[in-house]
């Protein structure tokens, strides 16, 4: 078994994105750390991706909205020195009115989309950046620029995904470690049947395969980009978009109250 370019960890690695993650990294040469909460799912297809590809491969079994079984995988992977790439891709959903959506449902989403990412990353970055090297892919969603009536807690989580995987990428921009952001819209996973909003209620023109997701996703990888997002096709609202992002923040560094509001606050107390 080999493993020419090191080891890539994959998380929620069983089914959609991190799976086909995992069997296009094996083709690259990479060994693996699968990690996903079932796991005779998970060791099954380990030993598919080793007899096809010749690779390494391991296991972890672990669902990571638990204490216990993040810290085993934030501790396996920042003492590994053979780690080379981590693709964090576990996540879940619930799309409803944040209202509805019971306590545990809302702790799940913050426990995985946000803390489970956060200290994974933290933990792979900081090897990474001691030796100068390694990739870091952390899967957000086109759900993070804009909030529907449904998604006002899943948006919220992938806006923080969003905003600190491009805070990282600042604070490595002087190294050769890569951080890069993945952003799809509609991808047909089973995520959905777990959301609460059934695939087959979305206009299939508007959903992708996963194949094509992570094809494409890793075509960003090999091109450089920092923020990939697969079903966009102009290229340059993403740029307008970041453009405007900078211009918007830049002006609002300012000590002195906007005209708009000092008029207001003039109209009260003229009216008292």
């Amino acid at each position: 078994m080999t493993n020419i370019n090191g080891t890539a960890v994959v998380t929620g690695a069983s089914a959609g994105i991190g799976k086909v993650y995992a069997d296009r990294l094996a083709q690259r040469g990479y060994g693996l750390l699968l990690v996903a909460r079932r796991a005779e799912l998970l060791a099954e297809y380990a030993d598919s991706l080793k007899s096809q590809y010749k690779v390494a491969v391991r296991t972890m079994a672990a669902d990571l909205s638990r204490e216990e079984d993040l810290t085993r995988l934030e501790t396996a992977i920042g003492a590994d020195e053979s780690i080379s790439l981590l693709v964090n891709n576990a996540g879940t959903a619930t799309l409803a009115p944040s209202l509805t959506i019971t306590g545990s449902a809302r702790q799940a989403m913050t426990d995985l989309n946000v803390t489970a990412v956060v200290r994974l990353s933290i933990a792979v970055l900081t090897g990474f950046k001691a030796r100068n090297r390694g990739t870091l892919i952390n899967i957000g969603s086109t759900l993070g620029f804009q909030a529907l009536p449904i998604s006002s807690l899943y948006s919220g989580t992938k806006g923080y995904v969003l905003n600190f995987t491009r805070g990282l990428q600042e604070e490595l921009a002087a190294t050769k470690v890569v951080v890069q952001l993945v952003l799809p819209a509609a991808t047909a996973t089973d995520l959905w049947e777990i959301s609460g909003v059934p695939l087959s209620a979305l206009d299939p023109a508007h959903v992708m395969s996963v194949d094509d997701c992570v094809d494409a996703a890793l075509a960003g990888l090999d091109l450089g980009e920092k923020i990939t997002m697969p079903s966009l096709e102009d290229s340059t609202l993403l740029a307008k978009y970041e453009a405007a992002r900078l211009a918007m923040f830049t002006a609002s560094q300012s000590g002195t109250l906007a005209s708009r509001y000092r008029g207001a606050l003039r109209r009260v107390a003229n009216s008292n």
